[in-house]
């Protein structure tokens, strides 16, 4: 069975651009908390918006759907769940308000994992909630012709307790000694978590939410703000090359770790950035609920959905950035690049005579 040594994992990770990323992180991290005690009476609405699209994104990239005023009135629980998607969406929905309010108190271990899985489908008829799998699984992947293939066997059923307690056990230890910078731990557990694959469903979903945990635990809690969910569902095809280059060989213990922890690091940092900036614009004095929305269209290199101007700025209702984009575009500063519910919006930088960069 294959065996966790994280410290010896560790030192062929500890690349220039590894330690880029950690210390950018960590200059983040210290600004986190200044932004926690001094902005803290306008965090509310960044902590509602990142709570919607974290269970949206989690559950979307599994194919676990519904319409998006049904996410907000399941999520802020003014709507009971109708279906089976939204059965899973209310769970996935209370296992991460238990995060949220009581990481602290939530220790990395295989009970503790069986009882978050039972409360992710305690609205689902399911069996599978809180209990390993059963039975050998498979992840299986289809190529361009439409031909299965498997792709990666995770651990058998038979090892998949004692592989869970091997890999928490060698984690705790790790960050008890406080030798290995979690920012490294924790993508590399749960890289080992995924390669396990211990219940019969719901492991993706699993690890996004003690990949919060664990960051919550070392401190790094910008999820609570900004949905690092969502940044995942965005970059998937990334992530899921990562995976895959990172699991290869994983059984006879020569993977490589790399490609998954440049990419976890790569999410946590644009999160903090995204953070920093959303806190900067909801809290800028002086200026009208108009003029936010320009600042954060003129200031943004690329294209923006409404869903992102609404998650820049939460306390600005619909309708008031609907209106507010009918009239940038009427007076030119703004270009509609496509129409329909997915529109997405650019600031024309050629009309202010600027090159957006």
């Amino acid at each position: 069975m294959r065996k966790f040594d994280y410290k010896r994992i560790s030192q062929g990770l500890l690349t220039n651009e590894v330690l880029n990323l950690v210390a950018a992180i960590h200059e983040h991290k210290g600004q986190q908390n200044l932004f926690i005690e001094s902005t803290a009476d306008v965090l509310s609405n960044l902590l509602e918006v990142a709570k919607i699209q974290s269970t949206e994104s989690s559950n979307r990239i599994e194919g676990v759907w519904t319409s998006e005023k049904r996410i907000a009135e399941i999520v802020k629980q003014k709507a009971k769940p109708r279906n089976r998607n939204e059965n899973e969406i209310a769970g996935y929905r209370d296992v991460l308000s238990t995060i949220h309010e009581s990481y602290d108190f939530i220790a990395v271990r295989p009970n503790i994992m069986l009882q978050l899985h039972r409360d992710l489908y305690s609205y689902s008829t399911s069996s599978n909630g809180g209990h390993f799998k059963n039975a050998d699984n498979q992840i299986e992947e289809t190529d361009a012709e439409g031909n299965a293939f498997i792709r990666f066997q995770p651990t058998s059923a038979f090892e998949t307790p004692m592989a869970l307690e091997d890999l928490c056990e060698s984690y705790s230890k790790e960050i008890e000694e406080g030798m290995v910078d979690p920012l490294i731990l924790i993508p590399a557990f749960i890289l080992d978590f995924l390669c396990i694959h211990p219940f019969n469903d719901g492991n993706g979903r699993m690890s996004r939410l003690l990949t919060l945990l664990l960051l919550y635990r070392s401190g790094y809690i910008v999820g609570k703000y900004i949905s690092i969910e969502m940044l995942i569902e965005k970059t998937k095809d990334t992530y899921y090359d990562a995976l895959q280059a990172s699991s290869a060989n994983w059984h006879e213990e020569t993977n490589d770790y790399l490609p998954f922890v440049l990419y976890y690091l790569g999410v946590l940092l644009n999160a903090y950035r995204e953070f920093a900036s959303r806190v900067k614009h909801l809290s800028t004095k002086g200026l009208s609920k108009p003029q936010r929305i320009e600042s954060v269209l003129k200031e943004s290199i690329g294209k923006m959905t409404m869903a992102e101007l609404q998650a820049f700025c939460p306390d600005i209702s619909y309708s008031t950035i609907s209106k507010t984009l009918n009239s940038l575009q009427a007076s030119g500063k703004v270009k509609r690049i496509s129409a329909g519910r997915y529109s997405e919006y650019i600031w024309n930088h050629s009309q202010d005579g600027s090159s957006g960069f």
